[in-house]
């Protein structure tokens, strides 16, 4: 995975598609369904990991706008 398109695209294939037209919130809502799918074994540590770097990356750039 390497940008947010990545992890939206691993959030669809699980049939979760997110859009509240607040970034910041989507970011939150999409964190919480990548942590449920790892609690519930749907995907790796790696792709847990990585998905949630990118998110959490994401919500530094937005707060330093």
């Amino acid at each position: 995975m390497k940008n947010l398109y990545d992890v939206m695209q691993l959030l669809k294939r699980y049939g979760t598609v997110i859009y509240t037209a607040d970034y910041k919130a989507d970011l939150e809502l999409m964190e919480d369904e990548v942590k449920e799918l790892y609690r519930l074994q749907f995907i790796s540590a790696k792709e847990y990991a990585s998905a949630l770097l990118i998110l959490r990356q994401k919500k530094v750039e937005y707060d330093k706008k």
